[in-house]
């Protein structure tokens, strides 16, 4: 299919590129950006007049909810909410039922989500059998299989030894283990320990559960040459180490989900169960340092932390409901809320959603796919187009998602998705919400 993208502004910001200007999509490739040649028939023409154009989204963290919870949501559902966001590519960990813990799985998973010719899926492959660290998987094969990394999703092990071991096996083959820092025992409250925890009578998460966790996987990666990416830091003191351990020269990566980046423990308010998360909500200086971290690139990248939860397990006491939230439509909206909040601008709110998780995901993903997450004649054809004059106001009616809970249900965020398009092909085409 021919696409013509006429009068856009087109943002690239791997390459730095801004200006209107127009974009031709073929054989679904980038067939030129700015000078496009007189002979080129479109089949379609898409008038982006006063929209930008940019690179489709890569999200780092989006549960699909398939195999197993069908209940919560399901592929079809999934994957038409990430392409009304302008999601062309995300990360699904492994903790679905069965865990992608075997070849068959994956390959399952992957070619269910091809044939939806929508967002493009690369699944986490579990980082020990069942999760339930005690025997790593056969990683090799699970890299064959289509697995762009190795995880334990939510489930922290308790084994250091068996963390070395991981660690070792994936720095072999130049696999990147992605492990969200969080202590065993200390990890295990609803709520981020504080006066408000404790006036709610809560049980607290420590920022130690993070920072003891952290200091044992640089220590790791030290041993073994490692490389990690550390999903969905918390806190003030988890971005200071961070940052340390990059100025030491380790290969760490990092992100931070929509909901640490704008709220805070003071939004659970009166027990609201759309509060419940995982990492919990922090205290605001732990958010204002995840908000600088994220400015000056010591957070590589911005992720939904989509988790799709049903009615039945949201609407219960705050303790006792399952955490989670629906994320993949409200992901551009909040970065450009915080672009405009923060001050850190358009450019490296977009960065945030595109080249720099582009960047993590690597090049090993193949001379094409290399080209994802930004804009490049010859590269894949993942675009997004929206309008950032238009408000648009968070409601159920507006989430095309099987999950409607969200903490941010009522704000009024900027950017309206106009049309969202996948490997050359028209996956969403916008409409008043």
């Amino acid at each position: 299919m021919k696409i013509l993208i006429k009068n856009g502004r087109v943002i690239d910001p791997a390459s730095g590129f801004d200006g209107v200007c127009d974009l031709a999509l073929a054989a679904g490739r980038v067939l030129a950006i700015k000078n496009i040649a007189p002979g080129f028939a479109p089949n379609k023409v898409i008038d982006a007049t006063g929209c930008i154009v940019m690179p489709g989204l890569v999200d780092l963290a989006a549960r699909l909810r398939e195999p197993g919870y069908e209940h919560e949501g399901m592929l079809e559902s999934e994957m038409a909410a990430a392409v009304a966001g302008g999601v062309t590519s995300l990360v699904c960990p492994p903790d679905t039922d069965p865990v992608l813990d075997e070849p068959g799985l994956v390959e399952m998973l992957k070619f269910r989500s091809e044939k939806l010719h929508q967002a493009r899926v690369f699944p986490l492959g579990a980082l020990t059998r069942n999760l339930q660290g005690e025997i790593l998987t056969e990683m090799v094969e699970l890299a064959e299989a289509g697995c762009v990394g190795f995880s334990q999703a939510e489930v922290p092990l308790s084994n250091t030894q068996v963390l070395q071991r991981a660690l070792q096996y994936a720095a072999t083959y130049g696999y990147t283990t992605w492990l969200r820092p969080q202590e065993l025992h200390l990890g295990k409250g609803v709520a981020a320990s504080g006066p408000l925890a404790t006036r709610l009578g809560l049980s607290g998460v420590p920022v130690a559960a993070e920072t003891i966790a952290l200091h044992t996987i640089f220590e790791l990666m030290k041993m073994t040459g490692a490389r990690v990416h550390l999903c969905r830091l918390s806190s003030a003191a988890g971005v200071a180490l961070v940052r340390q351990a990059k100025e030491q020269g380790l290969a760490v990566t990092c992100d931070v989900s929509i909901n640490s980046l704008h709220l805070t423990d003071t939004d659970i308010g009166y027990f609201d169960s759309r509060m419940r998360l995982n990492p919990p909500l922090r205290q605001q200086r732990d958010r204002d340092a995840l908000r600088a971290g994220l400015a000056d690139g010591t957070i590589d990248a911005l992720v939904s932390d989509h988790t799709p939860v049903d009615e039945d397990a949201k609407t219960l006491p705050f303790a006792e409901a399952e955490a989670g939230a629906t994320g993949l439509e409200l992901l551009l909206g909040l970065a450009l809320k915080w672009g405009q909040e923060s001050g850190a601008g358009l450019a490296r709110s977009l960065a945030v959603l595109t080249s720099e998780p582009a960047k993590v995901l690597g090049a090993s993903l193949g001379t094409l796919q290399a080209s994802m997450g930004q804009l490049v004649e010859g590269g894949i054809a993942d675009v997004c187009v929206f309008d950032p004059q238009a408000q648009w106001t968070v409601t159920d009616a507006s989430l095309r998602s099987q999950g409607k809970h969200t903490p941010f249900s009522g704000y009024e965020l900027p950017g309206r998705v106009r049309c969202t398009i996948a490997a050359g092909q028209i996956a969403f085409e916008g409409r008043d919400r």
